[in-house]
């Protein structure tokens, strides 16, 4: 695992209410090359509460980087990457679509929403953690994130 400037850990929030999907990507993040804290919100409201450092989440950190899943309770992941993006505050963080839609309609938004990547998830699991990798590999090591 490649260690960041100055014990640096990636701080990742993953907005996703599939609790397999949840422990895959865990996984696969676990095992990977950049150290990383993963940081887990079940639904919309929940992920702009952790954005906006409110509530329960007041002392956590900003993400590096959020892997949004698109069919979330309570506020879908377009209303949250909408939200995001129109916050000067936080529209700097990529924002990787993470979802199992492959509808031409939500590539087409979400990239219109400025989503910075769009991903549909495999249904098979070693495809799946594949992927995830393959985030890790781009966004974490290959590209570089703004300052906070």
């Amino acid at each position: 695992m490649t260690q960041l400037p100055q014990g640096k850990e990636i701080e990742i929030l993953l907005v996703e209410d599939n609790p397999a999907d949840v422990r895959l990507t865990q996984e696969a993040l676990k095992e990977g090359k950049v150290h990383n804290r993963l940081h887990v919100v079940g639904d919309g409201e929940e992920a702009m509460d952790f954005l906006r450092r409110r509530g329960e989440y007041a002392d956590e950190v900003r993400p590096d980087l959020v892997l949004l899943d698109l069919n979330l309770p309570r506020k879908d992941g377009r209303e949250v990457l909408a939200e995001l993006k129109d916050d000067d505050d936080l529209k700097r963080i990529p924002v990787v679509i993470l979802t199992t839609s492959q509808a031409e309609e939500d590539i087409l938004r979400t990239y219109n929403l400025h989503a910075n990547c769009y991903i549909t998830k495999p249904v098979d699991l070693d495809q799946f953690i594949k992927v995830v990798r393959s985030i890790e590999d781009f966004w974490l090591t290959v590209v570089r994130l703004p300052p906070k």
